[in-house]
């Protein structure tokens, strides 16, 4: 009875799970809530086991339930990435290569990638979207990129594969002109909350009611990087910024570095690579990767 399982079984039972019903889960499905139902009691009749608690309004998922999940969607995410190999090789070379790159990501390992791309695959067009936070992810869940290189994001959607591609050093800053800059050693938080922080806003709602490094109450939300940078050039707030794009600053006495309680000396913002698990890079995409680790 085993044998018999099937994949559209799994992704059925994946779906009534995430769905919290199996009303949800047709309409999810776009299949009737009867068909939903059946397909998950034939499956429960195979397996010798009971995924559902149908006791109360909504189904609720049983110990073993909770346990079989993890695996069918393990099956589940093998099969995508299985298919979608096999339509990357099918395809050959990309028509296109579509990247979303973290604004945070050195534009020197961006032009790398890219000079490389053009010297070994001459006839693939290159587009570059340059975002953050969700901006990055959003274009990939659509499939308006095949690869994003994400950072200002730490989550990842479920639906998204992702490869850890490079750590970047962030550093605390403030003009010499701003009230922190006279404070030596270790700022408290009292004090820091009294300050502006600049930050980063999301464009798209994937990181509502989070927030990321955010340690005063005044805020001013900037969607763009280099915005963020020339506030923070002219005193107008304290704010975390990737090292190698404060350097020159740091050097020239324009901007200083801060220590903050509660943030590590040397705080690391880990990036990595996604993509959808059922749309793999293919050979100029991987040639594109290769290059992006320095």
């Amino acid at each position: 009875m085993l044998d018999a399982v099937t994949l559209d079984q799994l992704r059925t039972f994946i779906a009534a799970a995430e769905e919290g019903s199996f009303s949800a889960a047709g309409r999810k499905l776009r299949r009737a809530q009867s068909v939903v139902s059946q397909t998950l009691l034939n499956l429960e009749a195979q397996l010798g086991v009971t995924l559902f608690d149908r006791s109360e309004r909504y189904p609720k998922l049983t110990e073993a339930g909770v346990a079989l999940l993890t695996e069918a969607r393990g099956v589940a995410d093998q099969m995508d990435s299985f298919k979608a190999r096999a339509r990357s090789m099918k395809e050959g070379l990309e028509p296109e290569l579509s990247v979303a790159v973290d604004v945070m990501y050195p534009m020197d390992g961006l032009t790398r990638a890219a000079g490389y791309c053009r010297e070994f695959f001459p006839n693939t067009p290159l587009r570059i979207y340059v975002e953050a936070l969700g901006g990055v992810i959003r274009p990939v869940i659509d499939g308006v990129c095949r690869i994003g290189i994400v950072g200002s994001l730490p989550v990842i959607p479920d639906e998204l594969s992702s490869e850890p591609l490079i750590d970047l050093l962030m550093v605390t800053v403030v003009a010499p002109s701003h009230p922190l800059a006279k404070h030596k050693g270790v700022i408290s938080k009292k004090l820091i909350e009294k300050q502006v922080q600049l930050i980063l806003t999301d464009r798209t709602p994937l990181s509502e009611g989070r927030t990321f490094g955010v340690l005063s109450p005044l805020t001013w939300r900037l969607a763009d990087l280099g915005a963020k940078h020339a506030f923070l050039l002219a005193g107008l707030g304290w704010g975390h910024m990737p090292l190698h794009m404060v350097n020159k600053d740091i050097d020239a006495g324009t901007l200083m570095k801060i220590k903050v309680e509660g943030v590590a000396r040397d705080a690391f913002l880990p990036m990595h690579i996604v993509y959808r698990k059922d749309a793999l890079p293919g050979p100029t995409g991987r040639a594109f990767i290769s290059q992006l680790r320095f």
